[in-house]
């Protein structure tokens, strides 16, 4: 059996296949999603999964260089941004209008993953990254200023 907590095939197999600058959109249970979406579909029930769960386990698997949010979560669901930076506080945060998430952000995502969640603006987009400790590893390469950062909080938390 597969270690870790993402035991869902597909979406084992989406995380792995993200390459770097990639968008993976994790969304709510109202979340319209095209037809020609790649949309792998975890929604049970209200609230199962939430937002949290999934988001936990895919933060354990996957390097989020960037996260974006509906701008309008700020003012009208603090509780769930609040969530979000604590599971991927490594990560740069960008947030962006709602109506954009819905058009032309979901148009672009390599993937979209639907959770049970009943949560207002609850639609967050993750831009794949790199394991920076690791691509700046090797004896005489020098690392770019906007990767030492990175490079310093992920070793922190190794």
């Amino acid at each position: 059996m597969k270690r870790g907590k993402v035991l869902n095939s597909e979406l084992s197999y989406a995380i792995a296949s993200m390459g770097h600058g990639d968008l993976m959109i994790v969304c709510d249970a109202g979340f319209p999603i095209l037809d020609s979406a790649w949309r792998i579909d975890l929604a049970i029930t209200q609230d199962i999964p939430d937002l949290d769960t999934v988001l936990s386990a895919i933060s354990e698997a996957f390097i989020a260089e960037k996260v974006s949010f509906a701008k309008e979560m700020e003012e009208n669901n603090p509780p769930l941004l609040k969530k979000v930076k604590r599971i991927f506080a490594e990560s740069t945060f960008v947030p962006i209008p709602h109506e954009k998430i819905l058009g032309e952000m979901a148009s672009k995502a390599k993937v979209i993953v639907r959770t049970g969640a009943f949560d207002p603006w609850g639609n967050i987009l993750l831009y794949s990254g790199v394991d920076a400790p690791i691509w700046f590893s090797k004896p005489g390469l020098n690392v770019p200023e906007e990767y030492q950062k990175r490079v310093d909080q992920m070793k922190k938390k190794a």
